[in-house]
């Protein structure tokens, strides 16, 4: 699970007008999964967390949520909880799924979450157990691409017992792989925002392999062309034209939330954004190939490992 204030301080409050529970009348109730990482509110407590996990206790199903503080509180599954301010009932989350041996064969009609397979198309066989981690790792330049990357590839992470690791900006890059000392069963795959010509981060990708060339063979830098991670999400996944164009020196984030209409005035109102996006990513084919291809092609790296032995 990813560590952070995922939830932005969301809360305030719910009996005021506009609020779902002052709303008279009859309100359509949705079914959602109870995955890790949603963000939730139970109507009777206000209570707004995080799904870390679905567990069974005296023959009934519980959801744990973990608050913005870290602290964790558990509910029955069922009705009576709130996303994005519309009432659902939680249901137990998919099985966990993980990849048949001998690779991770696609849908020959896509990729998708039903019919056996995992979020990112691959086959999925139920009851495997999650592989100890291996030495090497993946590397993402902050929290919403590890977010962005669990939801997607966590299933065929774990059993592969591949690790994601944030970074805090690619301009860390070199120091992170002096420290980590890349090698023979220690392969080091990274994923780089805005990986285009010209760039700042083209230029300090190019300096942090410079700087340690013995440690070549055993690292892959791969980048996706859009500013941050957000744009990789298709627009279509959220009901909109496109993304939203931000005027040079504006911030990226609060510009794109103010396009659509969001709030975007604090870190909270960035943060609520986020679990708005995320929340709409189910399977690989709701993210552009730009993105979803790299990080195939990272995960293919990093398992590969076995053949430096």
């Amino acid at each position: 699970m990813v560590s952070g204030d995922r939830y932005g301080g969301w809360g305030g409050d719910v009996l005021a007008a506009g609020s779902p529970r002052a709303r008279p009348g009859r309100v359509l109730t949705t079914d959602v999964p109870a995955q890790t990482g949603t963000v939730v509110e139970d109507v009777d407590t206000g209570w707004v967390g995080a799904v870390v996990r679905v567990e069974r206790s005296g023959g009934m199903h519980l959801v744990v949520l973990e608050d913005r503080h870290g602290r964790t509180r558990s509910f029955p599954l069922g009705p009576g909880f709130l996303v994005d301010g519309a009432p659902v009932r939680l249901l137990p989350p998919r099985a966990p799924a993980a990849r048949a041996p001998g690779g991770r064969p696609r849908s020959p009609s896509g990729p998708g979450a039903g019919g056996g397979r995992t979020a990112s198309g691959s086959v999925a066989v139920a009851g495997a157990r999650a592989r100890v981690a291996r030495g090497s790792r993946i590397w993402v330049e902050g929290k919403h691409d590890a977010e962005l990357v669990e939801k997607v590839w966590g299933d065929d992470l774990r059993v592969e017992g591949v690790v994601v690791e944030g970074i805090e900006g690619v301009d860390h890059l070199a120091a992170e792989l002096r420290a980590f000392e890349p090698g023979p069963g220690r392969r080091v795959g990274v994923l780089v925002d805005h990986l285009v010509s010209g760039t700042k981060e083209t230029r300090l990708v190019s300096q942090a392999l410079a700087a340690s060339p013995g440690s070549a063979a055993h690292v892959l830098v791969v980048g996706h062309p859009f500013v941050d991670v957000w744009q990789a999400v298709r627009p279509r996944t959220l009901a909109i034209p496109a993304w939203p164009v931000v005027p040079r020196g504006r911030p990226w984030k609060e510009g794109v939330l103010a396009g659509l209409g969001w709030p975007h005035a604090s870190q909270a109102d960035v943060a609520r954004g986020w679990q708005r996006i995320l929340a709409s990513v189910s399977v690989m084919a709701d993210l552009e190939a730009e993105l979803s291809g790299k990080v195939e092609h990272l995960i293919d790296f990093v398992t590969g490992d076995a053949l430096d032995r």
